[in-house]
């Protein structure tokens, strides 16, 4: 199965536009949450919601299984809807497609720090701070990770815009620079 960015997409437009009319946007956002960490940790339940040779009965019965009681009536019938549909292969992208337009719909920088060990929290909040002045922002969700390949520094990934301040990078800068020669062509 291809994935179809355009199916999930409008996908999760019909369920947000939904859950908006309705006044359940936030319990179905953390549904979809649900849902896109279940198929995070288990490729298996990815798998058989994308196996041609499952019936759709019995992927239905395990999404049950598995949601029952945990997401609303709004998103279990999506998921029905799903199924009806034959589009159950389609849930995990449209999980996580539901979760960007949501932050899109209620304004959310999503901001991601990666350093080379873990950082305080005064340092979580003055980056914090500094994304909501510079980018006159209200909302902003950081996700921190620890790479210790960086060596020191840090890399902040704001929307589509990086910003590479890693020991790492600027090491790799110095070997191509000696590696183009440029040291040489500057001293003739």
């Amino acid at each position: 199965m291809t994935p179809n960015p355009r199916l999930a997409g409008r996908y999760a437009k019909s369920i947000l536009d939904l859950a908006v009319e309705r006044g359940q946007l936030d319990t179905v956002y953390k549904d979809m949450l649900l849902l896109r960490d279940v198929c995070r940790v288990s490729p298996e339940f990815v798998n058989v919601l994308r196996s041609p040779i499952i019936k759709t009965d019995k992927k239905r019965h395990i999404l049950e299984a598995i949601t029952t009681g945990k997401i609303s009536p709004l998103t279990t019938a999506f998921n029905t809807l799903l199924m009806n549909k034959e589009r159950e292969a389609y849930l995990p992208e449209i999980a996580t497609a539901f979760i960007e337009q949501y932050k899109i719909h209620k304004g959310i920088q999503t901001v991601k720090l990666t350093t080379a060990v873990p950082v305080s929290q005064e340092v979580k909040q003055a980056i914090l701070d500094k994304v909501k002045t510079d980018r006159h922002v209200s909302l902003v969700e950081l996700n921190t990770e620890v790479n210790a390949e960086l060596i020191g520094g840090f890399v902040l990934e704001i929307g589509d815009e990086l910003i590479d301040a890693s020991i790492a990078f600027d090491l790799n800068k110095i070997r191509q620079q000696f590696e183009n020669n440029d040291f040489i062509y500057k001293i003739r």
